[in-house]
């Protein structure tokens, strides 16, 4: 049998739930935002839905701002 992934052969064996968690611990491990920055998803994801709300009416009054004043 090949090898899928460079994985185990016992992945075939494991059940949904089992690879969810290994995955969840590999990104753990390994959190690709670290090295890269901090992007949009990340930054929203920390976020409630009325703090995500409160970020999102800023932007926009600064871009009203930006555009109506500055331009």
């Amino acid at each position: 049998m090949r090898k899928i992934g460079g994985d185990k052969m016992s992945n075939h064996r494991q059940t949904p739930g089992e690879r969810r968690e290994k995955l969840r611990q590999k990104e753990l491990k390994h959190p690709s935002s670290s090295i890269h920055g901090s992007n949009l998803s990340d930054t929203v994801g920390g976020m409630g839905w009325k703090s995500t709300g409160i970020m999102m009416l800023v932007l926009i009054f600064v871009g009203i701002i930006y555009f109506a004043f500055i331009r």
